[in-house]
């Protein structure tokens, strides 16, 4: 190679050499960017799966780890959200499959990537010792001390291997580095090129480094401080492509390059500062829902209604909860673990209630039912009294029991109630002169006029009287149509009230009479829980006609051998009263 080629060689390569500076240290000192976050939320779980799907089929899936794991997070989001809303309406399978084919992609990805990264590792210890290597090269070509002609072919070789050699543990990058970079600038020093030939070669990397400069002094007027510190990294890249410049200018044209650097590096440190004390903020605020929804999670509820109201609450706090930001990274995760712990906590309650609520109501249904069921075996008979007596008893009962589930209320009240109309109808129509029905009413409707047509005296004591006297002829009347007794009772009730305004007082202690001595009310009490057994017992003969009565007679048995205890005790204490006496 004659030294004509040899020169123009040396002017390409050495444009490709980079000069020994500070940059690359510059560089690793900025703080983490941290990624953009991606907004899956509004994906429904099959359009997620379908995007975890579609990623893992990605010829760069490796690099997307930040996305694999965004939608990860909204999945289990999303995930746990429709099974609250789900409640007990859908079945936990249908999300257990759905959840399982996520997770099959998703470990699918992660045991990939985990091979990815251990291949990648050990690349980059491979990647060490081969420029360790070349470093030794370069260091034993400085030390021949040859001929430009006969040293340079050589270091072009190296710099094509160090080239070609890809990254290395990021602990030995910048050590490794440096130590290139001085023997390549000590190689640059040594060898003795044509003086023409370097300046210009020195002329053309500061015209190159100079638009560098004003790139980056432009960039530092960037609003979109982010942006413009990507772009910084690019300058930073391409600076470190070219050569060094004349002496005398390489102090002045890197500290321009750094001055630059320098205030995009602030701005960006300042960014992160603020977008720290924002999250600090955030965390505050996500701190505050999570004790209301932990307070709420804790208290005791005990209807459906109040249940429904702080499940909207609960919903309002998720939405609040949605549109505050990321706390810092450090605590991000556990107060998102926290806020969802009591949310699912609530929800847990929540399932559990209306699980109780439905059994209870189950049960309900089931006694409804009996009643229904002694109710229409009860219908036909012919012992009006008797009859009565029972029909009045399964109303009190009926009152008694709980609700049941909506689509059956109506319809088993309308049952119920139709084998109660078909009875008292029947009786009415063979009612014997004694029990006039229609002339009972007759005789309560006429009742009802005369309390109207009553004049208020002024005297207390004699209205008083007049309303004894209308109560106990009220008393007297017997039974009226069955179909006409609450109009009759309610007509009652308002005659009254309209025309005594103390009635209610009057009428309790017309009702209420206490007994005149002790013994006389635990006689009374007694009395009435004999009736009451026998009630019980002719309950358990017309349950048993009925099909699913076993949870009502046991509930009679369990009342009559209460009932019995309470007579033991009232007569032990009648009998202690007699020898007292």
């Amino acid at each position: 190679m004659n030294s004509k080629t040899m020169s123009d060689e040396i002017i390409r390569d050495v444009a490709d050499v980079p000069e020994v500076t500070e940059e690359t240290a510059l560089m690793e000192n900025a703080p983490e960017e941290s990624a953009a976050a991606v907004n899956y939320s509004e994906k429904t779980l099959s359009e997620l799966v379908a995007l975890f799907e579609e990623l893992g089929k990605n010829e760069d899936r490796m690099k997307l780890n930040k996305e694999a794991e965004a939608i990860k997070t909204a999945f289990y989001k999303r995930l746990t959200k429709e099974k609250a809303e789900a409640g007990d309406a859908v079945s936990e399978d249908a999300f257990t499959e759905i959840e399982n084919g996520f997770k099959a992609y998703y470990n699918t990805y992660k045991k990939e990537r985990a091979e990815y990264n251990a291949r990648q590792e050990k690349e980059r210890e491979e990647n060490l010792v081969k420029k360790e290597a070349v470093i030794a090269d370069l260091k034993a070509l400085l030390e021949k001390q040859e001929d430009v002609n006969a040293t340079f072919p050589a270091f072009r070789e190296i710099q094509d291997r160090w080239r070609a050699i890809g990254p290395v543990p990021v602990q030995n990058y910048r050590n490794i580095n440096d130590t290139y970079q001085l023997y390549v600038e000590q190689f640059y020093d040594m060898v003795k090129i044509n003086r023409e030939l370097r300046d210009l070669d020195f002329k053309k990397n500061l015209e190159a480094k100079e638009k560098f400069c004003e790139m980056a002094e432009k960039l530092a007027g960037n609003e979109n401080i982010v942006e413009a510190f990507k772009e910084l990294q690019k300058l930073h890249e391409q600076w470190k492509e070219y050569g060094p410049v004349a002496k005398q200018f390489r102090e002045e044209i890197w500290d321009r390059f750094k001055a630059a650097t320098a205030v995009i590096n602030k701005k960006y440190q300042a960014y992160f500062e603020g977008l720290k004390e924002q999250q600090t903020e955030n965390l505050a605020a996500k701190t505050a829902l999570c004790e209301k929804v932990e307070e709420i999670a804790g208290r005791e509820i005990k209807n459906s209604a109040d249940w429904n109201a702080l499940s909207k609450e609960i919903e309002e706090i998720q939405k609040q909860w949605r549109t505050i930001g990321f706390a810092t990274r450090k605590e991000n995760q556990k107060i998102y673990d926290r806020f969802r712990a009591a949310c699912d906590k609530f929800y847990g309650r929540k399932r559990e209630f209306y699980t109780e609520y439905k059994d209870s109501m189950n049960a309900n249904l089931e006694k409804k039912i009996s009643l229904c069921e002694a109710a229409e075996a009860l219908k036909t008979s012919t012992e009006w009294k008797k009859a009565t007596d029972q029909f009045i008893n399964l109303q009190k009962q009926w009152k008694e029991i709980g609700a049941v589930p909506r689509k059956k209320s109506e319809q088993l009240w309308k049952r119920f109630r139709a084998a109660c109309d078909e009875f008292f109808n029947e009786r009415d129509k063979n009612a014997k002169p004694e029990n006039n029905f229609y002339g009972n009413l007759k005789a309560k409707q006429k009742l009802v006029a005369e309390i109207d047509a009553y004049q208020l005296t002024g005297d207390e004591a004699k209205d008083h009287e007049a309303l004894e006297a209308f109560m106990q002829r009220w008393q007297e009347i017997g039974f009226v149509p069955f179909k006409e007794k609450d109009n009759i009772a309610q007509a009652y009730k308002e005659a009254v009230n309209r025309k005594f305004p103390d009635a209610s007082k009057v009428r309790k202690s017309h009702y209420a009479k206490a007994p005149k001595s002790e013994k006389e009310r635990l006689i009374q009490k007694y009395s009435q829980l004999e009736q009451d057994i026998v009630t019980y017992e002719n309950n358990i003969g017309f349950f048993a006609m009925s099909k699913n009565s076993e949870p009502l007679i046991r509930q009679m048995q369990e009342r009559i051998e209460q009932s019995k205890k309470e007579l033991k005790v009232l007569e032990n204490k009648i009998r202690s009263i007699d020898e007292e006496e």
